[in-house]
């Protein structure tokens, strides 16, 4: 779902929406095939006899697949990270959401890192740091790590530019 519109202030526009990597998905995948695999064995094993192991069984692969496969897909599905002309904005949640925004004057560095594999997988954590109270931005499992540095950086400059021009930055 994009970023709501009426969430953007006058003049403010989006440059970038992502979610979080697809590799986050790669952990709830395989338990999704390792719980459906050993529920089916299960039952077949020891279901037949007892039906009441039977639903004990599928109440279990059913808890695992709330916390172990749902869930995770559902943080995933409903976590945006927007880049705008103007700030940087973080928002998760399934029910209770959260967010968090950086105004894009505010950003005195931006770094990342990655390990081998994010590296690989084309993904990694974007650390930025502000000149606010509020610290650090650190955002997990960015696509592009290293494009959206870039990215953030040159939005910084425009947004500088803009401040100056519209007489709020002094020089």
């Amino acid at each position: 779902m994009p970023y709501p519109q009426k969430l953007l202030t006058d003049g403010e526009r989006i440059e970038r929406e992502m979610r979080p990597h697809w590799r986050s998905l790669v952990v709830p995948v395989v338990l999704l095939f390792v719980i459906v695999f050993v529920a089916s064995y299960s039952m077949s094993r020891w279901g037949d006899g007892k039906p009441w192991l039977g639903w004990v069984i599928l109440l279990a692969a059913g808890v695992a697949l709330l916390m172990w496969v749902i869930s995770p897909f559902l943080r995933w599905a409903t976590s945006q990270y927007v880049l705008t002309n103007r700030r940087i904005i973080v928002r998760n949640g399934v029910v209770a959401r959260q967010g968090r925004d950086m105004p894009l004057g505010r950003v005195n560095d931006v770094h990342f890192r990655y390990t081998v594999v994010e590296r690989v997988l084309g993904c990694g954590t974007l650390i930025v740091e502000s000149a606010g109270e509020s610290g650090q931005l650190e955002i997990a499992a960015v696509p592009h790590v290293e494009l959206v540095q870039r990215e953030i950086f040159r939005l910084h400059e425009l947004d500088d530019e803009r401040r100056r021009r519209d007489g709020r930055f002094p020089e």
